[in-house]
């Protein structure tokens, strides 16, 4: 089944990097599971806001540039947080980052520097990150839905 990205999804991308966008519409078409644009673009205050939320945990956010996108998983018309889905869907933006040459990293394998090019699946990324981050006595920050554009 193919997807296709929602008018609500391609407004959230305005703004955003044209490499990035192009990824990301590449990805929806190849995706295993059906996707939206949650966020692109965000300004300094949206950042601040997220920040004292704990929902992000940096000013030096790749959102403020429009290098970074958040995705989210659907199954049929319900959203989903499961992580598995995550795995899938960034598979597919990997795949699209390679057609069009855009280093790609996801926010479940901060240690891999460009998924695109990755020799495992992504659950091995993502695995790898968080046993880098165990080995350190660190915590791990797993966000599943966010992508950045490594240009």
């Amino acid at each position: 089944m193919t997807f296709k990205l929602s008018t609500r999804s391609l407004d959230r991308l305005i703004g955003v990097d044209e490499r990035l966008v192009a990824v990301v519409k590449g990805a929806i078409h190849k995706s295993k599971i059906d996707f939206g644009v949650i966020c692109g673009m965000r300004t300094r205050k949206e950042q601040e806001d997220l920040v004292a939320k704990g929902a992000s945990q940096t000013m030096k956010s790749k959102h403020l540039d429009g290098l970074a996108v958040d995705l989210m998983a659907y199954i049929g018309s319900r959203a989903s947080w499961e992580l598995n889905l995550y795995d899938d869907i960034a598979a597919a933006m990997a795949e699209s980052a390679r057609e069009v040459d855009v280093p790609i990293r996801w926010g479940a394998a901060w240690t891999v520097p460009n998924i695109a090019y990755f020799d495992g699946t992504m659950e091995e990324a993502m695995n790898g990150y968080i046993d880098t981050r165990r080995t350190q006595g660190r915590r791990c920050f797993i966000d599943g839905p966010h992508f950045e554009a490594m240009v």
